[in-house]
């Protein structure tokens, strides 16, 4: 497993939620870079961009995350250190987002890799879509409304939004602590649209 890490830098365990997750620099968004520049946009207060995701150790150690993509052995490092982990549950890019085509055909392969994972990704790179039909079936792709208070993309089967009334969101966090708890609707292929309360 320290081979692994060598190759891929460690996975993260956000507090809030129920597994591991892998995140990336923010700064690195293709799409979200832009976004953070939008009075409005659901990037504009990105929460990557800020507190103790700046600090130099964590954008250093997101920068060799980036950076270890282009390893041979990232595929098969990723899926090990996730099927080792032994949990249910992963999410992709807590921070950043997905990189590129490859980026992407590698991020498939360690979900079949890891067959008994229920992964998440989300993203606000809309040419993802054109290749959702070759994701696996235990990786759940949420495509992100671009501006907070946007009706949810209809085209895309999965998708996220981040509302201001709290009577429109149904992701529980904000009433638990800012926590998952028991709720996996993220993760969920039957849940179409998650909708997350503005912080």
């Amino acid at each position: 497993m320290k081979q692994y890490q060598q190759i891929t830098g460690s996975l993260s365990k956000p507090s809030k939620m129920p597994g591991h997750a892998y995140g990336l620099p923010a700064k690195e968004c293709k799409t979200g870079s832009k976004l953070a520049k939008v009075e409005g946009s659901t990037c504009s207060s990105c929460y990557a961009l800020k507190g103790c995701y700046v600090f130099k150790v964590v954008q250093a150690a997101q920068y060799k995350r980036l950076e270890s993509i282009k390893h041979p052995g990232w595929v098969r490092a990723m899926a090990a250190q996730i099927n080792s982990k032994r949990v249910k549950f992963f999410r992709w890019h807590d921070s950043g987002d997905v990189q590129n085509l490859k980026h992407l055909a590698k991020i498939f392969e360690v979900a079949r890799r890891s067959p008994d994972v229920a992964h998440w990704m989300p993203t606000r790179e809309a040419w993802v879509k054109k290749y959702l039909h070759k994701a696996p079936g235990n990786l759940v792709i949420r495509f992100s409304a671009t501006m907070v208070n946007q009706a949810a993309p209809a085209s895309w089967p999965h998708t996220s939004t981040v509302v201001t009334n709290a009577a429109q969101a149904n992701c529980p966090a904000p009433k638990q602590d800012n926590a998952c708890g028991d709720c996996r609707a993220c993760w969920d292929p039957e849940v179409k649209n998650v909708a997350y309360l503005a912080h």
